[in-house]
């Protein structure tokens, strides 16, 4: 299928390793497009609850698309967030189209437009981490105990039901703290005049354009693929929130030969030169011709 051509795709907050992760809607929203630059805006890994048990062939399959888009011309920016922090060691390192940065301004026909995660705002992460860290984990819960709800509702013809936006909206803490979060983006954004000031962190998609008595922005945040699903897209000078569950497409669809693949031929692409689909056919095809003489052929991956 034809994918879309657009030239600016944001997402943040995917949170790969977790229970909350919908990596096989990401992979379909990712294979639905043709972006001249990918932003992925903080929190992609989440190393803060990595687990070697828990990373399933679909999260590795999010990893594998986004190096296959920057294989293919796409420029790939990995901006750090807080639960991906490691990587800000690594700050400044590009490889081949993919460049690491704890933070980044573009010129977008003619404005500049800075991004960033966000988590620099947030004062429990700054003086209280381990708290921050609890936090997450009580967060992945609700995500799972959400699923298990969800499902039961889905099964009696009911509608899916988010106990965590619930909880957002009717705690007073929660909402000012979005609120704090987004007027202080807002202002410093004038302040260094920036035309657009683009976010993740909060999880709360919004494009809001603000004017202060210094001057004017618009606010973008790209929101996250564990409740919302929902990415930032630049194209025709026009921003756009896009939100999987309302803007999917049906003609859109996970590439087969992606999908079809085991853990370990993932795992061999990822960490080391993406092979084409032919190489692979050709490395499968070539022990069955010496089945019989030899068992070692059968050990392939």
């Amino acid at each position: 299928m034809k994918k879309r051509q657009i030239e600016l795709a944001v997402i943040s907050d995917v949170h790969l390793g977790t229970y909350g992760c919908h990596a096989d809607e990401l992979l379909t929203y990712l294979s639905s497009i043709n972006p001249k630059t990918l932003i992925l805006n903080g929190d992609i890994i989440d190393m803060w609850q990595f687990s070697k048990h828990y990373f399933p062939a679909s999260h590795l399959r999010v990893l594998r698309k986004i190096i296959g888009m920057a294989a293919n011309g796409t420029e790939v920016y990995y901006i750090t967030g807080n639960h991906d922090e490691m990587m800000r060691k690594f700050s400044g390192a590009s490889l081949g189209n993919i460049h690491i940065r704890d933070k980044l301004i573009l010129d977008l026909d003619g404005k500049k437009a800075w991004f960033f995660h966000g988590d620099v705002f947030d004062i429990s992460i700054q003086n209280a981490k381990w708290l921050a860290k609890i936090g997450a984990y009580g967060y992945d819960l609700l995500i799972v105990l959400n699923k298990l709800i969800n499902w039961g509702l889905l099964k009696m013809g009911k509608e899916k039901y988010s106990l965590s936006k619930k909880i957002k909206n009717n705690v007073k803490g929660a909402v000012k703290f979005v609120r704090n979060f987004e007027d202080t983006a807002k202002e410093l954004a004038i302040a260094n005049e920036h035309d657009y000031v683009v976010c993740g962190h909060i999880h709360h998609p919004k494009k809001e354009i603000f004017e202060n008595e210094k001057g004017r922005c618009t606010y973008l945040n790209s929101g996250d693929w564990v409740e919302n699903l929902t990415a930032l897209e630049y194209t025709f000078k026009r921003w756009k929130i896009y939100r999987y569950n309302a803007d999917k497409l049906s003609p859109f669809f996970v590439d087969e030969a992606l999908k079809a693949m085991d853990i370990h031929e993932l795992i061999a692409t990822i960490t080391t030169n993406i092979p084409k689909d032919k190489k692979n056919k050709k490395a499968k095809k070539a022990p069955k011709k010496e089945k019989k003489g030899s068992q070692k052929g059968n050990a392939v991956l």
